[in-house]
C-alpha cells in the first residue's frame, strides 16, 4: 500500500512542472547523462547489441509506468499471426520471482513467469519466453519453434542490448507528462526521439509532440462486455448493474480501470489500487464474500488462486488499420515477408 500510494502521488507530480517535480529535478540531470552515456556506448559500438535471426518488433515506452504496451503487444501479435507469421513473443517478466530463461506454457505460475507474458500467451496462443536478457529469450524461443519468423518484444525500448528492426512506441492519455526525465517526470529517455510508430492508446488532452515525419495512430481502449470467473463462466457487465461491487487492480494506474467500470454504469462501493504486478498472496484486505469482487484479467492470473469467484474483466484495444499498415511496411522495407528467415 506505501508503494502504491508513492507511485500514485508521483504520477500526480509528473504532471505539472510544480514544487515536488522542481525538487526532484537536479537528480533527473544525473539519471539523464547515465542514460545517454549509456545509449552512446552502443551507438558507438562499445558494447554491442545482440542481433537475432528472425526480424524484432520492439513495444515499449518512454513514460514510467503503463501505458498499454502489454495490450499492444497483444494485437500485433495475432495480427501477424491473422496475415500468415509465425509470431513469438519475448519478455523480461517483471515481478517474476525467477530470473532464468523459460517458456511460459498456459498452466505456469504467474510468480515464476510475470503476470503479463502468462496472460499474453493464455491470450495469443504464441510461444512466449521470458528472461532478464531479451536476446536469450528470442534464441531460446527461436531454437525451441524454429518456424518463427518475427519476435515481438513487450517492454523492451530501453534494453538497448537486444538489437530491433521495428521501433513502437506506446502512450497513453498523459502523453509526454511535465517533458522531465526520471524522477521529476515519467521520462526515461528524451521525447521526443526517433521512432518508427507511435501509438495512442488513449484520447490526450494536450496534444503529443512528435519526432518530424512520424505520424500518430491512435487507438481506444475499453472493456470487454463481458467479465469470466476462474471456473470459466462469464458475466455480462450490464447485469452487474445495482451490485455494491469491490474493485481491487494492481496496475500502473488502477484509478483508470476504476473510471471504466463506473463509466459502464457499474456501483464500485469498495476500491484497492495496489502497486503495479502486486502478487496477492500478502493481500490482508480481501472483502467481504457479500460484495461481488472485480479485477483486471492480468490480476486475476494470482488473484484466482485466493478468490476464484472473482470476476475479471478482459481489456480491449481498437488498432486502426492505419497502423498494421504502416507496421507491415516497415517490416517488407526492411526485407521481411511471412516465412521468410534472414
Amino acid at each position: 500500500m506505501f508503494r502504491a500510494s508513492i507511485e500514485h502521488r508521483l504520477r500526480i507530480a509528473w504532471r505539472r512542472r510544480g514544487l515536488l517535480a522542481c525538487l526532484l529535478w537536479p537528480s533527473s540531470l544525473l539519471f539523464g547523462a547515465l542514460a545517454a552515456l549509456r545509449r552512446a556506448a552502443y551507438r558507438r559500438g562499445w558494447v554491442r547489441a545482440a542481433r537475432l535471426p528472425v526480424p524484432v518488433i520492439v513495444v515499449g515506452n518512454v513514460v514510467a509506468g503503463g501505458a498499454g504496451k502489454t495490450p499492444t503487444t497483444l494485437v500485433i501479435a495475432l495480427h501477424l499471426k491473422a496475415r500468415g507469421w509465425r509470431p513469438g513473443i519475448i519478455s523480461r517478466g517483471y515481478g517474476r520471482s525467477s530470473d532464468d530463461c523459460r517458456e511460459v506454457t498456459p498452466e505456469a505460475n504467474p510468480r515464476a513467469v510475470g503476470d503479463e507474458p502468462l496472460l499474453l500467451r493464455r491470450r495469443a496462443d504464441v510461444p512466449v519466453f521470458v528472461a532478464r536478457r531479451r536476446a536469450d529469450a528470442g534464441r531460446a524461443l527461436v531454437g525451441a519453434y524454429p518456424d518463427t519468423d518475427v519476435l515481438v518484444c513487450d517492454d523492451g525500448l530501453q534494453h538497448l542490448a537486444l538489437a530491433r528492426d521495428v521501433e513502437i512506441v506506446v502512450f497513453d492519455a498523459g502523453g509526454a507528462g511535465n517533458g522531465w526525465l526520471l524522477p521529476a517526470g515519467p521520462l526515461r529517455q528524451p521525447w521526443p526521439r526517433p521512432a518508427d510508430l507511435v501509438l495512442q492508446t488513449e484520447a490526450a488532452a494536450v496534444p503529443l509532440a512528435l519526432p518530424p515525419g512520424t505520424p500518430l495512430y491512435e487507438a481506444r481502449r475499453a472493456l470487454a462486455p463481458e467479465a469470466s470467473r476462474a471456473d470459466g463462466t462469464r458475466v455480462p457487465l450490464t447485469a452487474l448493474r445495482g451490485q455494491p461491487l469491490a474493485a481491487v487492480a494492481a496496475i500502473a494506474r488502477p484509478d483508470a480501470f476504476f473510471a471504466m467500470l463506473r463509466a459502464l454504469g457499474l456501483t464500485l462501493a469498495d476500491t484497492e489500487g495496489l502497486s503495479d504486478h502486486a502478487s496477492f498472496d500478502d493481500w490482508r484486505r480481501l472483502p467481504d464474500r457479500n460484495k461481488t469482487l472485480i479485477c483486471t484479467e492480468k490480476d486475476a492470473l494470482k488473484l484466482w488462486r485466493h478468490r476464484p469467484d472473482a470476476l475479471a474483466v478482459p481489456l480491449t484495444l481498437q488498432v486502426p488499420a492505419a497502423f498494421f499498415a504502416a507496421l507491415e511496411e516497415a517490416l517488407r522495407a526492411r526485407g521481411y515477408h511471412p516465412g521468410n528467415r534472414s
